[in-house]
């Protein structure tokens, strides 16, 4: 009985795995660097360009494009994923006749992904990890694994939609915020008395309408750049552990859990399977491109417009949600149209390694960028325009596509999967790939 538990209860094999799923994988992988490296290199610079990295020329342009096609859409892609992930994990066990031990086997595997958060975010030093974030909503998967794909479709615009609710509702008290505190701004230039509570409105309104002071973004660029890791540690912790607490339930809630369960639906109808026809992905491209693009388009110029007037930004992110579904299953649709078609082959193989690999690469990300920009590296951080940055990513992403497929040669797994693997199963998991031996022929005797 023994022998068939430990035959039961082992890791996808290479046969088993699905090409597309890891190509685009590999896809969102590498996109999510296109985003991340922002808020790795640049201080206050992720949504408002005016603060830092230039927003004029190529740094306008490069904004433009990564706030267009990739702001959400890439963690989208990653987290609709994981939620196909959970099912192709449990119901491959299931079948295996796992029984309970699938739910052993689960929750042990989050339980490791949330100590990697933990590691990627406090000793890495990323204060923007996800996995941390998946690792925690990906508890609450496991009962909605045999879940009909209806509903969870249904489950996940539900979330969406409530996602948009609540940020409307932001934006009201924005409003209000304005409101009351360009009355409390006429009061005072008539020389009257303000009450506690119109003073503390035009203290809301003053913090929220007045640009960034040089001084506080000086300071975090010096605090990046000191050359003792411990007091870079001290700096960010504060950061994790609001991103690890309120942030967790007021945005992920609708950001991660919402395309979990889009994912696990996605799985069960095979659309990342690329069965479906070139008609299917087409429609979905097509579609997905010209309502999330056009959002994006009109969010985009509103702020450019308003020279990012946290109005125009509050009112944007109305319509964040809207634009980033849409261009996320635009890019899902595209990219399973450029698996089936078989072109590039060599480039998929790379994509599909990188993906194979995401784990490992992803902390390589933290690991690479924080040399490149903190101070006890080559301290950057603050020192590029944001076209610059880009050139870095690029950099990562070709030594990523040409390392991942060399590494998968010798080995079963990248390092970091093989570890979360063998920690997952409660034993040592083979990790180099056995050469095969040639076959001998012997002699016949005359």
């Amino acid at each position: 009985m023994e022998t068939t538990n430990q035959t039961i209860l082992q890791p996808t094999k290479s046969k088993e795995r699905i090409n597309s799923l890891d190509v685009i994988r590999g896809v969102a992988l590498l996109g999510i660097l296109l985003m991340n490296i922002n808020g790795m290199g640049l201080p206050y610079a992720y949504m408002d360009p005016t603060i830092s990295g230039g927003a004029e020329g190529l740094n306008l342009k490069a904004w433009i494009m990564t706030n267009m096609l990739f702001e959400g859409t890439m963690r989208g892609l990653f987290t609709l994923l994981f939620g196909a992930g959970v099912i192709l994990l449990t119901s491959r066990l299931e079948r295996s006749g796992a029984g309970i031990k699938t739910a052993d086997i689960y929750y042990r595997r989050l339980l490791w992904l949330l100590i990697f958060g933990i590691i990627n975010a406090y000793v890495f030093l990323w204060h923007g990890d996800i996995l941390f974030h998946y690792a925690v909503f990906g508890l609450m998967l496991f009962p909605f694994r045999n879940t009909p794909s209806k509903k969870l479709i249904i489950g996940g615009l539900v979330l969406v939609s409530l996602g948009v609710v609540w940020t409307y509702s932001e934006y009201r008290d924005t409003l209000k915020v304005k409101k009351e505190g360009l009355e409390a701004t006429a009061l005072k230039k008539a020389n009257d008395s303000l009450t506690s509570k119109q003073t503390a409105a035009l203290g809301k309104w003053e913090k929220l309408s007045t640009k960034m002071p040089q001084e506080k973004i000086d300071d975090q660029v010096a605090e990046m750049r000191n050359p003792s890791y411990w007091s870079i540690f001290s700096y960010k912790a504060k950061h994790y552990s609001e991103r690890q607490g309120w942030f967790l339930y007021r945005f992920d809630l609708w950001d991660v859990f919402s395309y979990m369960l889009l994912g696990m639906a996605f799985f069960n109808l095979r659309i990342f399977h690329g069965e479906k026809s070139f008609k299917y992905y087409g429609f979905m491209a097509i579609i997905g491109y010209g309502i999330g693009l056009s959002v994006n388009y009109y969010e985009t110029s509103q702020l450019i417009k308003s020279s990012f007037d946290p109005i125009v930004t509050s009112k944007t992110f109305i319509t964040y949600d809207l634009g980033r579904l849409f261009t996320t299953l635009g890019h899902v649709g595209f990219i399973m149209l450029f698996i089936k078609s078989g072109i590039l082959g060599f480039l998929q193989k790379s994509l599909a390694a990188v993906g194979r690999m995401a784990l490992t690469n992803y902390l390589v990300h933290s690991i690479i960028v924080a040399f490149i920009f903190l101070g006890f590296g080559f301290s950057l951080y603050g020192q590029l325009e944001r076209h610059q940055l880009y050139y870095i990513v690029f950099a990562i992403w070709i030594a990523q596509l040409i390392y991942s497929p060399i590494w998968l040669k010798y080995f079963r797994y990248g390092p970091f999967e093989w570890l979360w693997r063998s920690l997952t199963y409660k034993q040592k998991q083979p990790f180099r790939i056995e050469a095969k031996q040639p076959l001998t022929v012997k002699a016949t005797e005359s």
